[in-house]
């Protein structure tokens, strides 16, 4: 997950921000706790949505508690009692950095791929601690890293083939956020929308780069239209993902969770249109 699922801050309410926040700020620390400080930096708004959405789905909530911020200790943040919800989104965030890793020490040559190679046994025991507790996102994950290279390999020119690894891993996981088989459809068919527009927004942030780079794009393929086809596919996520989110049975966070769906991922595509 690329950061792209973010809230758009200026539509909501202060108290609904504070509580966005003070779950990025406990997944911040659970990360921490559970897999050690430097998986801190595998944080990101992709992950804190996750975290959100499980929460969303149980029928407990514990209320947050004020404590001090592991990276700027004079900083007080909220953070939530209840860190059961948050173990999964975190497990996730850890063996989604390490397959990462390796990923781009595949791609990647010269002085950036040293830098992953000497990153690997850093994250290494973390990503362990995590396969061990969560071997069906492992398994996900790995699944997913190895179809993507496949269709990389093969150099894949259909959109729609090229984000089914994506979309596929990311219905998967949203899946465990509830056990009722009917919530679990649901939450596959958002997983699987919004993984599609995540995927066509970091093969459209990263085009530019990528030509110079000759490196591989399922957009360098698009001969005709590109910039309306491009559009018409992510808004297409967008709604289908609005679609699926009306039909999940949310216990909390309804409106901080539709900020991000109703609004958040049509900002960051017009602010990366922008650019």
């Amino acid at each position: 997950m690329f950061g792209y699922i973010k809230v758009s801050k200026g539509e909501l309410k202060i108290k609904e921000y504070d509580t966005y926040k003070a779950v990025y700020c406990s997944l911040c620390k659970k990360l921490g706790k559970d897999y050690g400080f430097l998986s801190r930096l595998t944080l990101s708004y992709d992950f804190t949505f996750l975290a959100l959405l499980n929460m969303a789905m149980k029928d407990s909530c514990d209320g947050y508690k004020v404590g001090r911020c592991a990276f700027n200790p004079l900083k007080k943040c909220n953070y939530c009692n209840d860190e059961d919800f948050l173990e999964m989104p975190a497990g996730a965030a850890t063996i989604m950095l390490y397959y990462k890793i390796l990923d781009n020490i595949n791609d990647e040559k010269g002085i950036k791929k040293l830098g992953f190679l000497l990153l690997k046994p850093i994250y290494k025991s973390a990503y362990k601690k995590a396969k061990n507790k969560y071997p069906e996102i492992d398994c996900i994950v790995s699944e997913f890293i190895k179809e993507q290279n496949e269709l990389e390999t093969a150099n894949c020119d259909d959109l729609d083939t090229a984000c089914h690894p994506t979309a596929t891993a990311l219905s998967k996981i949203l899946m465990l956020c509830s056990s009722d088989e009917m919530q679990k459809r649901v939450l596959s068919r958002l997983g699987y929308c919004i993984g599609k527009y995540i995927y066509l927004m970091d093969a459209f942030c990263d085009l530019s780069q990528d030509i110079k780079t000759k490196s591989y794009n399922v957009l360098k393929n698009i001969k005709d239209d590109k910039k309306n086809r491009i559009q018409n596919l992510i808004y297409y996520s967008i709604n289908e993902s609005a679609k699926a989110f009306e039909l999940l049975e949310l216990k909390r966070y309804k409106t901080i969770l539709g900020n991000i769906i109703y609004l958040g991922l049509e900002d960051i595509y017009l602010k990366e249109k922008n650019k």
